[in-house]
């Protein structure tokens, strides 16, 4: 029997992963203009980092999350997102002494048991950002810039920004007795889960995907009902902020985001087109995180966004991602005396840089030619021994086919200057 990959997992093949190049190039281009630079954490981590950063009372750590124990006994999870292992990862190697606000940027894998669907995988990918130090709202509207910024470039209409506040330590209290006094009379109706939730932490009850719980909690006290002077000073400068931007967004008063570690902005960014998971982008400020896992008290901001909905995002409207999967020369032996000449020759092409290839299956010249016009080269280089005696190849236009020959000591550099 043939294996098969895991449920939930996909195989990226070749004319699929030039399109995930792009993306990630352009995606690196933006970041190197935002200011934020690469950082690489481990696919794994120790599981209490999920648990204390991601909160215990998420669907992610409650039922999401790839957890074993080691040959050493310690208990290992693949890493469900990034932002806890980047925040440890900032901590344990003392960024904060390095020039702030850290600016950061992953992509990379991430692992979650969901029920494959569309848009949700077990294994899948994540690009995020990271900003850590500064408390500003202008950094907040500046993560929802580079984001939104990058939708834009790749071309992508009819986006929804959903923007909220979950306020703070200070105002949460407040909104969690109005929470709780609102959903008391209907506590035996929520699912099980958001039972539990009900003392824990009841606002994870909104993030519940439960057609009854969606239900019941249509119209509960927001937290922006709740927000203390100082939260809502600061959500109305960040709107500010992304109106200066030029960015439209609409307050979402139910937007809590999946994860415990927020306060302060949360937003998402919507492609109802998409279907059911419409979510794109995702993020918020975490300004309690750096101090739940050890570090000092420091103010972050970031977003995730999925990689692989970002395909579905430009399929559903039907945008082409531009790539390049040619060559710029075919090296064509016309018999066997040839060929280790006519690889030499290739070789030297590929040295400077030119997309050159050969045929290594024995064809005839015939079927060579048939073979490089697959490649949709710009020139073909026929050598043979008769050329090689006379110290010669044979160009020939792949778009005119025009032939001539030309000196084989001045080859390459002819076709360094006409291909470049």
């Amino acid at each position: 029997m043939i294996a098969n990959r895991p449920r939930g997992t996909n195989d990226f093949l070749p004319g699929e992963t030039e399109k995930w190049q792009y993306v990630e190039n352009l995606l690196r281009e933006l970041c190197r203009e935002f200011g934020y630079q690469e950082i690489r954490t481990p696919i794994f981590e120790e599981t209490q980092l999920f648990q204390r950063g991601v909160g215990d009372t998420t669907d992610i750590v409650q039922k999401e999350m790839y957890t074993f124990n080691d040959m050493g006994q310690r208990s290992i999870t693949l890493r469900p997102e990034n932002t806890a292992s980047v925040v440890r990862a900032y901590i344990e190697n003392k960024l904060y002494g390095a020039l702030q606000p850290v600016k950061l940027y992953y992509m990379g894998p991430m692992f979650r048991y969901e029920r494959p669907q569309a848009g949700r995988y077990r294994q899948f990918h994540q690009f995020g950002v990271e900003c850590f130090g500064a408390a500003s709202p202008e950094a907040d509207a500046e993560v929802i810039a580079l984001a939104w910024e990058f939708y834009h470039r790749l071309g992508l209409k009819n986006l929804q920004l959903h923007l909220n506040s979950v306020g703070c330590p200070n105002c949460r209290p407040a909104h969690r007795k109005a929470l709780q006094d609102f959903l008391w009379p209907h506590l035996s109706e929520l699912c099980p889960t958001c039972q539990s939730r009900f003392e824990k932490n009841p606002m994870r009850i909104l993030d519940c995907k439960s057609p009854v719980c969606q239900a019941i909690t249509k119209d509960v006290p927001t937290t922006i009902d709740c927000l203390c002077d100082d939260c809502r000073d600061n959500f109305e400068a960040v709107c500010r902020y992304l109106d200066a931007a030029g960015i439209k967004y609409a307050i979402n008063y139910c937007l809590v985001r999946g994860l415990d570690y927020y306060t302060n902005t949360a937003f998402e960014i919507i492609m109802e087109e998409i279907g059911a998971q419409s979510a794109i982008c995702g993020g918020g400020r975490y300004n309690g995180l750096m101090q739940e896992l050890g570090g000092t008290p420091t103010p972050g901001v970031g977003f995730a966004l999925g990689m692989e909905r970002i395909f579905a995002a430009l399929a559903a409207q039907n945008i082409e991602v531009p790539i390049e999967t040619g060559r710029d020369v075919f090296v064509a032996a016309i018999d066997e005396t040839a060929d280790l000449a006519a690889f030499s020759f290739l070789m030297q092409l590929r040295k400077m840089g030119i997309k050159a290839e050969k045929d290594i299956l024995g064809r005839s010249l015939k079927a060579q030619m048939k073979y490089a016009d697959k490649f949709k080269v710009k020139y073909t280089v026929l050598l043979g021994g008769a050329e090689l005696a006379a110290g010669q190849v044979i160009l020939r236009n792949m778009a005119t086919s025009e032939q001539q020959p030309i000196a084989l000591s001045d080859a390459v550099e002819f076709l360094v200057k006409e291909i470049k």
